[in-house]
C-alpha cells in the first residue's frame, strides 16, 4: 500500500464517497426494480483498511454469507463484493421464484446462477455510473459466487490483491428493502493504482 494512499486528504475522500453515491444509487435502483420493492441505501462510507478488518462490517468473520465477486477491468481497475447474509439471500431468492418466505433453505444451481445474475446487475449499475462520472471505460468480470463465512469468503478476495498490500480503500454501501428482509453490503475496492486515474477524471488531484 503507497504512503500516498494512507494519505487522502478531506476533499478526495468526498469526492470518492460522491462516486460511491453515484453508483450506489445506480445499484439501489436496479435492485428495487428486480425485487419490486423498495431500497433504502446508507452513505457510502469510504475507508482505507486493513483487508482483514473488512469481514466486521458485515457482523464478523464468522458470519454466514452469500458473496458475489467480479473483477472490473479497464482503466481504473479494481473489485467489487456484494455481500449478503445468508437469510437474505435466501429472501432474495424466495421473491425471485415466487415463493413463500423462508422456504429457501440451501442454494442449487439455479439459485446460484439467479444470485451472480444480480451481482452482475448491480455491478453494472455501478460501473455504469462510474463510467459516466470519470468518463473511464470500465468492465465487469463474470462474477463468481461462494456461500461461507465472510472471513472464509474475505480470503479469496485477498489471494486476489495480495500483490497489492495488506490495506484496501474501501468504498462501502449498506442496503436494506422496506420490509428489513433483504440487507446487503456492496464494496468498491480500486486497485492502488486505480486511484489516481479516478481522481484525476473527476478533477481531484
Amino acid at each position: 500500500m503507497s504512503d500516498e494512499m494512507l494519505k487522502l486528504s478531506p476533499m478526495q475522500l468526498d469526492a470518492l464517497r460522491e462516486i460511491g453515491n453515484v453508483g450506489a444509487g445506480n445499484s439501489a435502483t436496479a435492485l428495487s426494480q428486480i425485487i419490486n420493492r423498495k431500497i433504502d441505501m446508507s452513505v457510502p462510507d469510504v475507508a482505507i483498511m486493513p483487508l482483514d478488518e473488512v469481514p466486521d462490517v458485515v457482523g464478523g468473520p464468522d458470519v454466514m454469507v452469500v458473496g458475489v465477486f467480479l473483477r472490473v477491468y479497464g482503466l481504473a481497475p479494481g473489485s467489487v463484493l456484494f455481500l449478503l447474509p445468508k437469510e437474505s439471500a435466501f429472501y432474495l431468492i424466495d421473491m425471485l421464484m415466487g415463493k413463500e418466505r423462508g422456504q429457501t433453505q440451501s442454494l442449487d444451481f439455479m439459485d446460484e446462477s439467479a444470485l451472480m445474475e444480480i451481482g452482475n446487475i448491480l455491478a453494472g449499475a455501478y460501473l455504469n455510473a462510474l463510467s459516466y462520472f470519470t468518463k473511464l471505460t470500465l468492465l465487469p468480470s463474470i462474477p463468481a459466487l461462494a456461500m461461507d463465512m465472510a472471513g472464509a469468503i474475505l480470503s479469496v478476495v485477498l489471494v486476489q490483491l495480495g500483490q497489492m498490500g495488506d490495506h484496501a480503500l474501501v468504498i462501502e454501501t449498506e442496503f436494506l428493502s422496506e420490509d428489513d428482509g433483504i440487507k446487503g453490503h456492496f464494496f468498491l475496492i480500486p486497485d492502488p493504482g486505480s486511484l489516481d486515474t479516478i481522481l484525476a477524471a473527476v478533477g481531484v488531484k
